[in-house]
């Protein structure tokens, strides 16, 4: 019964006491049959039989038989007895009623009642109905969404790409369903357990999993929804989400973004006595106490594990931790067939394709991929979605949305083509670079122009030659300018290139112990912990001067080393230059194999749905290719920013476009 029912009941019930009191306090009003003087005259002419007294209401029978009624007026009349008596007039008296006990105590009570009637009615509406929902009176309730077994129906099948993850979990599973089983050899189930990873890749369908198979009900809960502006109200919520939970028990507790209330303490504005802190410890508490939680596992995710308080990592508490990294190609594989089971697909479709052509996605990357596609087959007015689909909204996702309204100029296309020829050019000759997938001189996004590259295996780390050629493919688009326009030519467009680059080079000689001259010693303190109590609260190394400018040195001759080798690159390479620049012109869009023709001398064929626009209405746009081997982890693009904007896969630290 809702809140609405209950104080509707509640007014009706009041009703009824009204109309009760109202009637017990009603005064007759019938029409009288004569008045007072007429029936003392009619006692008097012995033409009444017999009355009956009633207080001041006189009912009788007269002498023929008719009935009658007349009211006594107030004023006393001593003499009415005699009259009656003498003129034998047979009197009857009625005893008077008495009220019960029960009515009596309702009338007596009544004021009371209607005060306390109305206090329960505002309290409630202060407490949101009575049940802990949005009334001021409520922030001390616990705000988590519970699930029933029955409301959950996501299961292991509907989770891929974290196949080792999911082993870890799998004997929650076997414990919730059957504890004794581990229980009879002395074993414990872990308290807590940490899912960690990037977002995207599927921490929250993971645990809804878990309770799904395991059949139990599931407490959901952000982290920041114990945190309020009232000081104990997180620690109260925390408190009442355990005593929920200990009715429910066994059960699964899932807290999203726990980094939110279990940062480290003593790192707030409030000198450890913070509300924040306050509702961690009573966390701390709950988890391992005094009291025990027995039956209540606790799942939490969180993609910043560095700022989580060390007392909510030890053992007994969220004493394991899973990783739910980004999937490989198997896993995006997996991935993609769980939600092209969603939409119609047609033949063409291979899913292993486009897992090979999307690294560096996660699950929630994939999950968007399909339905761009399903949104690019519905608005051509399909029944299937395609590869070509798919393709359309791969390129979407990682290079951005065409701007197919924005003109530009003939000088300002031709020199965004061989800025994005130069980036290309020098990405296909300098070694254990990643393959170039695709330049276009299209705006996308916030770009004018954009080269994409793709690494042919799935990568975890990066040699100093693949730095060392991914600092020169960012210099070949400013290089090229510069060939082409001259020095005073020059655009601002290569900003964002020779940001990245310099951040290289630094990162090489201060980071990374990738120079000679400085040796393997990190010169650059990782400023990540900064305000949250770690390491780098107290800012960067200092550094002497002396040390300083030796790292400037380095770092400008590196970038001096690359600039000259891209720059010697292009001007061997000057006729293919050209002629890429005069395909883009063209296509507007060239692939793979169009550039491998360009690099062998030969005349890049045409895209197979390309038409002249001298003799057709194609506007020279190409439906996208995909690579014979496209590849797995980091992607990579160098696009032309118009005002250095950077979009980067989240898995690649050398990734990113270069600016124009």
């Amino acid at each position: 019964m809702n809140d609405m029912a209950k104080n509707l009941i509640l007014w009706l019930i009041i009703a009824a006491v009204l109309l009760t009191v109202f009637n017990n306090f009603s005064v007759d009003n019938s029409p009288q049959a004569m008045n007072y003087s007429q029936f003392v005259q009619q006692v008097q002419n012995d033409r009444i039989k017999s009355v009956t007294i009633d207080g001041y209401t006189i009912e009788g029978e007269r002498a023929d038989g008719s009935s009658f009624t007349t009211v006594r007026p107030a004023a006393s009349d001593p003499k009415l007895m005699d009259d009656l008596l003498s003129n034998k007039v047979e009197v009857i008296g009625k005893k008077p009623e008495q009220q019960s006990l029960w009515t009596r105590l309702l009338i007596a009570s009544f004021p009371i009642l209607i005060i306390l009637a109305i206090f329960m009615f505002f309290m409630r509406q202060m407490q949101g109905g009575g049940a802990g929902k949005g009334g001021p009176m409520s922030f001390g309730k616990s705000k988590a969404k519970l699930l029933s077994q029955d409301q959950i129906k996501t299961t292991f099948g509907d989770v891929a790409g974290c196949d080792e993850a999911k082993e870890d979990v799998e004997e929650l599973v076997d414990f919730l369903k059957d504890p004794s089983k581990f229980q009879r050899l002395g074993g414990q189930i872990p308290r807590g357990v940490l899912l960690i990873g990037p977002p995207g890749t599927g921490k929250t369908l993971l645990a809804k999993a878990i309770a799904g198979e395991a059949k139990v009900p599931f407490f959901s809960i952000s982290g920041s929804d114990f945190v309020e502006m009232f000081v104990g109200v997180g620690a109260s919520r925390v408190r009442d989400m355990f005593e929920q939970a200990k009715k429910q028990a066994p059960c699964i507790i899932f807290i999203d973004e726990i980094d939110a209330v279990g940062r480290q303490r003593g790192s707030g504005m409030g000198g450890g006595n913070d509300e924040r802190e306050q509702t961690l410890n009573q966390l701390l508490v709950e988890m391992d106490g005094f009291e025990a939680n027995d039956g209540i596992i606790v799942i939490a995710a969180t993609n910043r594990p560095d700022v989580l308080d060390p007392a909510l990592l030890r053992p007994g508490r969220f004493d394991r931790q899973v990783m739910v990294g980004l999937p490989d190609i198997r896993g995006r594989e997996h991935i993609l067939g769980v939600h092209l089971r969603k939409v119609p697909m047609g033949d063409d479709v291979v899913p292993v394709n486009i897992a090979r052509g999307t690294p560096g996605f996660s699950g929630a990357d994939l999950a968007n991929l399909v339905n761009e596609a399903a949104l690019f087959a519905a608005r051509r007015n399909k029944r299937l979605v395609s590869m070509e689909e798919l393709e359309l909204a791969k390129d979407k996702i990682m290079m951005g949305s065409e701007r197919k309204s924005m003109v530009m100029s003939e000088k300002e296309k031709r020199n965004t083509a061989y800025h994005e020829s130069g980036h290309a050019i020098i990405g296909l000759v300098m070694p254990e670079h990643d393959p170039v997938y695709k330049v276009s001189i299209i705006p996308r996004g916030r770009a004018l122009g954009v080269t994409m590259f793709l690494p042919e295996e799935d990568r975890y780390s990066f040699s100093r030659q693949q730095i060392i050629s991914q600092i020169c493919s960012l210099f070949g688009g400013r290089i090229a300018e510069e060939m082409t326009l001259g020095p005073n030519g020059v655009t601002t467009g290569a900003s964002n290139d020779i940001k990245r680059a310099t951040e290289l080079a630094h990162n090489m000689v201060a980071k990374w112990g990738l120079s000679s001259e400085m040796g393997p010693i990190m010169y650059d303190e990782d400023e990540s912990h900064q305000f949250l109590g770690g390491p780098g609260q107290g800012g960067g190394k200092l550094k002497s001067g002396d040390t300083t400018s030796r790292l400037d040195k380095e770092v400008r001759r590196i970038i001096d080393e690359c600039y000259a080798k891209a720059q010697q690159i292009l001007e061997e390479n000057r006729d293919k230059l050209d002629a890429m620049t005069e395909a883009l012109m063209t296509y507007e869009t060239i692939d793979a194999s169009q550039l491998a023709d360009i690099m062998k001398g030969l005349t890049p064929k045409p895209p197979k749905d390309w038409e002249d626009p001298t003799n057709g209405s194609g506007g020279g746009l190409t439906t996208p290719v995909a690579l014979e081997k496209p590849v797995a982890e980091a992607p990579q693009d160098d696009s032309e920013d118009e005002d250095d904007d950077t979009r980067r896969r989240p898995s690649d630290p050398l990734g990113g476009p270069s600016g124009h």
